[in-house]
């Protein structure tokens, strides 16, 4: 198993996409639209030399898994495509992000769950993606 991992949590019109180490964490973490996100993951592949990637199963990943492997096989590169379960990793990412950002001030006062992050969360959906990797628990399959 790699010591680090390009993690994506796909989507219709963005995508979270991470770095992430082992025992280091999270390197890197942004949310692309679905139409780059091809081409940004090669550009993070080829900048920490990996060729693995992990990749949520759920929306979207039939056509994205696809699309990798195809830009891969033009290039004559090996790509592996771990797939993850999904399930809940938005609500975890919430909860995370809120962790990472508690509210301040008067929105301290309300409840977490009342609460919609300020920003998109897709990121840290694909970090719980690549910890769950990391866990191994639990991979739908991996294809090569």
């Amino acid at each position: 198993m790699n010591e680090l991992v390009i993690a994506i949590d796909p989507g219709r019109d963005k995508c979270g996409v991470a770095v992430v180490h082992r025992t280091r964490g999270v390197l890197g973490r942004e949310v692309t639209k679905t139409s780059e996100v091809v081409q940004r993951v090669s550009q993070l592949l080829d900048m920490h030399g990996l060729r693995k990637v992990v990749l949520g199963n759920s929306t979207s990943s039939r056509t994205l898994k696809r699309q990798l492997e195809d830009y891969f096989a033009a290039t004559g590169e090996q790509l592996t495509i771990a797939l993850i379960n999904e399930y809940r990793s938005t609500d975890e990412a919430r909860a995370r992000y809120w962790r990472e950002n508690p509210p301040r001030g008067i929105r301290r006062l309300i409840p977490l769950s009342m609460q919609v992050p300020p920003v998109l969360v897709d990121d840290y959906a694909a970090v719980i993606l690549a910890e769950r990797y990391f866990a191994g628990t639990p991979i739908c399959g991996i294809d090569k």
